[in-house]
């Protein structure tokens, strides 16, 4: 995962997609920048930006938005792993741990689209960025005085809640500067992968020494540094509406004609619509797209079935006699293979596309998460691992481009909304609790949920690839620059 999209942990990455981000140009050293790219559909005489961005602001901006991740996927690398086991050194059971993981992902179907929303209507990102981990650090402050599951419950999923709902607000910003300054999201991305590695091998080492209860110390010390990252981001995301198109972001000026703009109708549509009907607000359009749906249903089934390894894989290997820090050491394999992908995947990518990315992660969880339920010795947990690049990876890269690709500009917010709250909430609460009270009973067989889970995602995601052909839901003329 890297974090992000995980439980309470943000997850979403949150995060660790879009296959409308361009599918990255081959830089000198084979990486793989994600800038923001649409079919092209109007002539190669677009206009231009009448004054282009200095180079040094969009650099600046890009280094800030990086710091921003890398502190992000500090606190997760250390959230996500080690959390259950302080919950578990506090004596929670583990049903009650999977309640305190999960809990915050239902509310968050709630949460996070109104935060989402008063971040719009403020105009603010930084400073709603800036009071949640401000309030999640305040949780962990709480916690190191608190005892007892009611109030450990209590606590513990209001800080999983505002450390969690950071995450959608970040790729917000990250996905409107990609879009706006042409800004490589991989490159700015992978800064969150490369602390999360950090965390988890610190993590592991740390509690190795000193035991579980030092994990909440190091959660507190990472959320410091979310706050340091949050109060250097610009006020405001970039907005690629009041700007021209860039030369890798064509302007449409035809209206789409495949089945997608069949399967939503277009965003102006019903000219007597009026500003409070719903059905034409950018929500509704997207949950009237059976491929959007689709989309949900594959993304949210596929980075779901990650619940069980993000609540008891650490656990579950402590319990067979593994040293902690070579825990840390398996889940900072899995974050590796995923930097590299992000990094060394442009081939990948422009051959597959986003559908097929989220085809690729889908299957690779299928084998994955069976795989853990035979109890695998080290020799085959060492590439089960390096799978994570795909079933995380693969998956959210392709989700990111698939809203990039597929989705308006005007709808972007609600989509990216959508995706945190089905991928990193519904379907990771869900798994969570199920597998949360079995995992007495089953032990390790308990990954057979997650596979089961994953499968219906593969199913969901074959349709995705075989319906959509690369246009977007519906036109948007609102988003389209006139030549």
């Amino acid at each position: 995962m890297d974090g992000a999209g995980k439980h309470g942990a943000g997850a979403m990455t949150a995060s660790s997609g879009d296959d409308r981000a361009r599918s990255m140009s081959g830089s000198d050293d084979g990486a793989a920048p994600i800038t923001a790219d649409r079919p092209q559909t109007a002539a190669a005489g677009a206009s231009q930006p009448e004054t282009p961005p200095p180079m040094s602001g969009a650099m600046a901006l890009s280094l800030r938005i990086s710091a921003m991740f890398g502190a992000l996927f500090l606190a997760y690398g250390v959230v996500v792993p080690y959390f259950p086991v302080w919950l578990d050194a506090r004596g929670l059971d583990p049903l009650q741990i999977s309640t305190v993981v999960s809990a915050p992902l239902f509310i968050r179907l709630l949460v996070t689209p109104g935060v989402g929303l008063l971040a719009d209507r403020l105009g603010n990102y930084r400073l709603v960025i800036t009071v949640l981990a401000s309030l999640a650090l305040s949780m962990l402050l709480v916690l190191t005085v608190a005892s007892g599951y009611g109030p450990i419950l209590i606590i513990g999923v209001a800080f999983l809640l505002a450390n969690g709902t950071i995450m959608p607000l970040v790729e917000t910003v990250a996905v409107r500067a990609v879009r706006a300054e042409k800004l490589d999201y991989g490159r700015m991305r992978l800064w969150g992968s490369v602390t999360f590695i950090v965390a988890n091998f610190g993590g592991g080492i740390a509690i190795e020494a000193w035991g579980g209860d030092v994990a909440l110390w190091l959660m507190i010390a990472a959320s410091t540094a979310t706050i340091a990252a949050a109060l250097m981001l610009p006020r405001t995301p970039s907005n690629p509406v009041q700007q021209a198109a860039p030369e890798s972001f064509p302007a449409r000026t035809e209206q789409p004609t495949n089945a997608a703009s069949k399967d939503c109708p277009a965003a102006g549509e019903g000219h007597g619509a009026t500003a409070r009907d719903w059905r034409q607000t950018a929500p509704a359009q997207l949950l009237k797209s059976r491929l959007f749906v689709l989309f949900l249903i594959a993304i949210g089934c596929t980075h779901g079935a990650h619940a069980t390894f993000y609540t008891f894989g650490a656990l579950y290997w402590q319990s067979q006699g593994m040293p902690a820090a070579w825990v840390g050491t398996l889940w900072a394999i899995a974050v590796s293979a995923e930097v590299l992908l992000f990094a060394y995947s442009a081939p990948f990518v422009r051959r597959i596309g986003p559908a097929g990315l989220i085809v690729t992660g889908a299957a690779a969880a299928v084998v994955r998460w069976t795989a853990m339920a035979f109890d695998p010795p080290l020799a085959i947990l060492v590439p089960l691992q390096a799978s994570h690049a795909l079933t995380y990876g693969a998956s959210h890269l392709g989700a990111i481009l698939f809203i990039a690709r597929a989705v308006p500009h005007k709808g972007m917010g609600s989509a990216q909304a959508f995706y945190s709250t089905m991928a990193a909430g519904l379907m990771v609460g869900t798994v969570g609790l199920v597998s949360g009270a079995l995992y007495t009973q089953l032990g390790g067989q308990v990954f057979v949920i997650p596979a089961v889970v994953a499968a219906f995602g593969l199913i969901a995601a074959l349709l995705l690839l075989r319906g959509w052909n690369g246009h977007p839901l519906w036109d948007d003329h609102e988003d389209a620059i006139s030549p």
